[in-house]
């Protein structure tokens, strides 16, 4: 099953240098997949609990370029779980926006097992199988604006 969804609710921080990172924190109840229901039940404790822990975090322990692609690790922070996750992507491209700002452009992506992150709710399916896996791939799209 592959249900996307959005987060308008993102705010970070990309920082160069000699030891560049990214952080980022997600107001989690403003994760939407388009469908009411659905949204109030993933912002449910079966799911995000978004009355308990209103934010997930993620914050970069080794930022890598190996030619296009960038190699982000760091600690995934969702229920007040704390996990290392492994995020591969590229620059998708950089320059200045017609508002004249420095901006570029990242795509990111991993796998995490959500259970590892306490959500565990699922719903079994005729023939044995269940309706969620476990492993989730995380993708983000971002562009992100220097600071002056």
């Amino acid at each position: 099953m592959t249900l996307k969804g959005r987060v308008p609710g993102f705010s970070g921080t990309i920082e160069g240098g000699e030891t560049p990172s990214i952080t980022g924190t997600v107001d989690a109840s403003t994760i939407t997949t388009f469908d009411e229901t659905r949204d109030g039940h993933v912002q449910s404790p079966d799911f995000f609990d978004t009355e308990r822990y209103p934010e997930l975090q993620f914050e970069s322990t080794a930022v890598v370029t190996k030619g296009a692609e960038l190699i982000v690790e760091g600690d995934l922070t969702i229920k007040g779980v704390t996990k290392p996750v492994e995020l591969r992507g590229s620059f998708v491209g950089a320059g200045v926006d017609p508002y004249g700002n420095d901006r570029i452009g990242i795509e990111l992506a991993g796998t995490v097992d959500r259970t590892e992150f306490g959500l565990n709710w699922n719903a079994p399916l005729p023939g044995g199988d269940f309706l969620l896996p476990n492993d989730v791939v995380l993708r983000a799209n971002f562009a992100a604006v220097k600071a002056v």
